[in-house]
């Protein structure tokens, strides 16, 4: 699925992780997430729910997979209906691993009640939070220009 050339034509990546409690039967516990390659970054665009620890790490996983090759990726959380304690734990251990290791991982979209548990958390001063993903990535391209 991944190109060796990062500057090849955009890359989709594709998931779709069912809730176990939803037997395929509740379309609306499935998360999706569908990556492509933009402006020298990634966006991974997720829809449905981050409530299981199966779709917890699928997310994770798909950054693990992907980040290091790209360097550079935005999780556009505009389709994301909730998110419980599992899904934002494992959001934060993301984002602390692509830190270390210094990767850039942005959110961006995120709708009034993920907003709100991000800000009750206090997690906004551990991610960087966009209204969109053009704001991320112009974000992402300012970094580029200060740290070269």
């Amino acid at each position: 699925m991944r190109s060796s050339h990062p500057a090849s034509a955009p890359q989709q990546l594709f998931a779709r992780v069912p809730s176990p409690a939803s037997h395929g039967h509740d379309k609306k516990l499935q998360l999706t997430l569908e990556a492509s390659q933009s402006g020298g970054a990634v966006v991974l665009h997720c829809r449905g729910r981050i409530i299981t620890r199966t779709q917890a790490c699928a997310l994770s996983n798909i950054v693990a997979d992907v980040l290091p090759s790209a360097g550079r990726m935005v999780v556009d959380m505009a389709g994301v209906e909730s998110v419980d304690n599992v899904g934002l734990g494992e959001i934060v251990l993301t984002q602390m691993w692509a830190e270390a290791a210094g990767y850039s991982l942005k959110l961006a979209s995120l709708n009034k009640s993920v907003q709100h548990l991000f800000e009750v958390t206090n997690l906004v001063s551990v991610f960087d939070i966009y209204a969109s993903v053009p704001d991320a990535m112009s974000a992402m391209g300012h970094e580029e220009r200060f740290s070269a």
